[in-house]
């Protein structure tokens, strides 16, 4: 069931913060009718993990509701990139170069399209991400040597640091990398992710309840 209530509160946290930012309600794991309660309640951006349960999910709900942006917040196979390049309209997890240069092949497909860099600010071995020291090498190759137009940053914090520390890191690297655009705050820190002034907050748990 989605929490009308629980969204309208925090969006007009972010306003509080005289931040644009806007809120994905991450849909995964949760039953296209909890998808139809929030469009019905004026909610119209979505974010999915895996391209597969997006597409049953969704590929009908956007030709019906062309208002409808849908983002891509879990990691991207190479194999389903093109699946990903027609349903999905903003990229959060951009995370290495074979991906990168899988996506550079549909350059048709890209227009309109957002890319974030996912950066592993907590250098955990089992997150992706490109580690803060190869973000600029990075973000050169993405522009420079295969046209990738990015947007943003986007970070998970370590479960166990203080996640200020990790958005701090992150919009400090966006500033030195010309980038004004950050993904950040999940359902457990998002109140610390809107002094930084997030593009995007990613928000499962706290709108649709727990996961099946």
């Amino acid at each position: 069931m989605f929490n009308i209530d629980k969204f309208n509160e925090i969006r007009e946290k972010l306003e509080k913060y005289n931040n644009t930012g806007k809120i994905v309600a991450i849909s995964k794991n949760h039953p296209v009718e909890s998808v139809f309660e929030a469009i019905n309640q004026g909610v119209y951006i979505f974010g999915e993990n895996r391209v597969q349960e997006a597409k049953t999910k969704f590929v009908k709900i956007k030709e019906n509701n062309p208002k409808i942006e849908l983002h891509l917040t879990g990691p991207l196979q190479s194999n389903k990139v093109k699946d990903a390049l027609l349903l999905f309209d903003v990229f959060h997890t951009i995370d290495r170069e074979k991906i990168a240069k899988e996506l550079s092949k549909h350059q048709q497909l890209l227009i309109n399209k957002k890319f974030f860099v996912q950066i592993n600010t907590g250098r955990e071995k089992t997150k992706s991400g490109i580690f803060p020291e190869d973000t600029k090498d990075f973000l050169f190759f993405l522009k420079n040597e295969i046209s990738l137009p990015i947007q943003g940053l986007m970070c998970i914090p370590p479960i166990e640091d203080d996640p200020k520390y990790h958005f701090n890191q992150l919009q400090n690297l966006a500033k030195k990398n010309s980038l004004d655009k950050l993904s950040i705050g999940m359902s457990g820190d998002y109140t610390d992710a809107l002094p930084f002034r997030p593009t995007y907050i990613r928000l499962g748990t706290i709108l649709f309840g727990k996961r099946n």
